[in-house]
């Protein structure tokens, strides 16, 4: 393992005896913004304070167009200066992606002893912190690595400092000493990342394609970062899947095997959680782990039904789907943490949404929403009767595992069944069919 290698892994692991950092929040209105700026940056508090900064200032400016120098005037930059030496602050973040000039320029601006990061570098920071899996790790290095590679020679003389000497915003490159590390070895590094990606995610592909041969409906749980997915599968399937209130707690999919009441087997697959200006890199790294979403039958979009936010929450991530190319696939809009509503919230959302309404916490809901997914796993199944031969018994197994069998008759030439087929079966029964009675 290279030096380089060494301080990224080193960056992750020391994150829990790191001391808190104390961060300046920097957000900029324009015209036309799909968020409330004061709601973005209340969740940009959230992120740093998952990524272990608090949050210990907030200024903000109104601009048609970010300066091109340094994202915000000039005089903006001197109060920013002004609050963190007031606060004694480490740490400035942006709530928007700074271009590498821009932040060169506001480092060399402000005082040496600060380090300026904006959302992307904080947002690639937490994935850093809380990816587990080898593809995980291996998805969050590459999209830290196509950020790094147009900042490098900003970025490695801000590291080359004494400032730089970890917490958040570094974990990417915390104690970085090799100077020399230039463009070349970083696209060597991502190619070889690529390439380890790519053997995994063929593993993955295969394990994907048994779940599509086996008949089985899929049904994967999307939405916003915190929404509450992993608690949904945990409460569906008693699955024992990491489930924090924290943005961003899980990272790798989760598949769990469940029995519809009918008796039929289904897919739950739990997936990274979205949110708004989620960097492209990210997006692209982690495509074969959202490639989980595009091969479901049944998309459930679970949403945070007690943020005051989370009509914006339903458009990023409508957004995102859009980005891999789930446009066509069916879906159920889940409203969880219903329990933190009164009935009169709960009543307005029933009137206004075609939608469930849960919680994963208490359970309320939950046998609504089983319900739901048994009729629409159940929509395209074909209703059958069929007499199946008793050396064929290996159909009758299927018929109980992959269909849902109305009834069962033993008789002197086979069982006779009347069944509802999904389309993937369907096929294997017709040489079997008998008229109905």
């Amino acid at each position: 393992m290279s030096e380089y290698e060494s301080v990224l892994v080193k960056g992750a692991r020391c994150v829990a005896e790191q001391k808190r950092e104390k961060a300046v929040l920097v957000g900029v209105e324009r015209p036309g913004q799909q968020w409330p700026l004061s709601s973005s940056l209340a969740e940009l508090e959230r992120l740093a304070d998952t990524a272990g900064a608090d949050t210990v200032a907030v200024t903000t400016q109104k601009l048609d167009a970010p300066n091109p120098r340094t994202f915000v005037g000039s005089g903006k930059v001197e109060e920013i200066a002004s609050l963190c030496r007031a606060n004694g602050a480490d740490l400035i973040i942006f709530d928007d992606e700074l271009t590498p000039s821009q932040q060169s320029n506001l480092e060399k601006s402000v005082d040496r002893d600060l380090k300026v990061i904006d959302r992307t570098a904080l947002i690639l920071d937490i994935f850093a912190l809380h990816a587990t899996s080898k593809e995980g790790r291996l998805q969050v290095r590459l999209a830290q690595n196509q950020y790094l590679l147009p900042r490098l020679r900003g970025m490695w003389a801000h590291l080359a400092s004494n400032r730089m000497g970890g917490g958040v915003g570094s974990r990417f490159g915390e104690g970085e000493s090799q100077l020399e590390v230039d463009r070349r070895l970083v696209r060597k590094r991502i190619t070889s990342i690529k390439r380890e990606l790519e053997h995994l995610a063929a593993v993955r592909a295969v394990q994907r394609e048994s779940r599509y041969e086996s008949g089985m409906f899929k049904v994967s749980l999307a939405g916003y970062t915190n929404a509450g997915k992993s608690s949904l599968l945990n409460r569906l399937t008693n699955a024992d899947v990491l489930a924090y209130d924290k943005l961003f707690a899980t990272l790798d999919s989760t598949t769990r095997k469940y029995e519809l009441p009918e008796g039929r087997e289904i897919t739950l697959t739990d997936t990274v959680g979205f949110i708004q200006k989620l960097p492209t890199t990210l997006v692209e790294a982690f495509k074969s782990t959202l490639d989980e979403i595009t091969g479901s039958d049944l998309i459930l979009h679970v949403v945070d039904a007690s943020s005051e936010e989370f009509e914006g929450q339903i458009s990023a991530v409508e957004e995102v789907l859009d980005q891999i190319g789930a446009q066509s696939l069916s879906r159920l809009l889940v409203f969880n943490k219903c329990d933190l509503l009164s009935e009169e919230q709960r009543e307005a959302l029933r009137r206004r949404y075609d939608a469930m309404l849960v919680s994963a916490a208490d359970g309320f809901g939950i046998d609504e929403l089983i319900e739901r997914i048994a009729h629409i796993a159940s929509a395209q199944d074909s209703h059958l009767e069929v007499l199946i031969p008793y050396n064929k018994g290996n159909l009758v197994s299927i018929a109980h595992e992959r269909c849902r069998v109305l009834t069962e008759d033993h008789t002197e030439t086979g069982t006779h069944l009347t069944i509802l087929a999904p389309p993937a079966f369907a096929n294997d029964f017709a040489p079997y069919v008998v008229e109905r009675n």
